[in-house]
């Protein structure tokens, strides 16, 4: 983490430049650090972080923007008979920290290394722990197999990663997490960047613009902070648990 850089809590928030000054790429502006209230105050404004290791921080707002809304999720014919043989269970915020060190740990073929630095497990470990990131994991015969992280403010579900060490593990995490989010009022999903493995289970690109509309609109409704782990049971099942809202 930057040093020279302020450490900004939860409850404080930072004003990135306009992302309307982007680069082509979507670039909005470099270095920082990774404290709470950097990157909440970065979700909040469409943007997030992006880097390689030893590289600076690099915040992005790409343009157009790969979004899910939960109830245009696709779920084949292929999957529906995965779900109906039960060969996965399923739990939430079980094991966080285990699930982003996978994901940081899957090597990806239109990637040079990982993304996800030690400094960026640190920082979003700190968000679960303060009760902003959530985690699904995908177990088979007791092993950890697939899962997926993001963080949560208001209505919006913003992903992060996600990994598979068995065929559709992380499919499956993707629909079980958009069937909950559904159920539970969510009203966006920010893939953030154009995936044909995101495409495929219904997310669709927008322009920054119109994201910025359904993100600010999304952050009028209360946050659910907290642990997740009552939201689904072992068969992905969503079901009632304490409400646990915030603003």
């Amino acid at each position: 983490m930057d040093s020279s850089f302020p450490y900004i809590n939860e409850t404080e928030h930072f004003q990135f430049p306009d992302i309307n000054n982007a680069s082509p790429e979507g670039i909005v502006g470099m270095e920082g650090n990774l404290s709470p209230g950097m990157l909440l105050s970065a979700y909040k404004q469409g943007i997030f972080p992006w880097y390689s290791e030893g590289e600076p921080i690099l915040w992005w707002s790409p343009d157009p923007r790969m979004v899910l809304f939960p109830e245009n999720i696709h779920i084949s014919k292929s999957m529906k008979r995965n779900f109906k043989k039960h060969r996965f269970s399923f739990s939430m915020d079980n094991q966080f920290r285990e699930v982003i060190k996978s994901c940081g740990g899957i090597s990806r073929k239109h990637e040079d290394g990982t993304w996800i630095t030690s400094e960026m497990k640190d920082a979003y470990i700190s968000l679960h722990e303060l009760g902003w990131g959530h985690s699904l994991e995908v177990w088979e015969d007791n092993e950890l197999v697939g899962g997926l992280y993001g963080l949560s403010i208001g209505s919006v579900f913003f992903g992060e990663s996600m990994f598979s060490k068995k065929t559709d593990a992380s499919k499956t995490a993707f629909i079980v997490l958009a069937q909950t989010l559904g159920k539970l009022g969510f009203s966006m999903i920010d893939c953030q960047l154009y995936t044909p493995h995101l495409e495929s289970l219904g997310a669709v690109k927008i322009a920054r613009q119109e994201y910025l509309e359904l993100l600010n609109k999304g952050l009028e409704a209360d946050t659910r902070r907290g642990n997740w782990h009552n939201l689904i049971d072992c068969k992905g099942t969503a079901r009632r648990a304490p409400t646990n809202k915030t603003g």
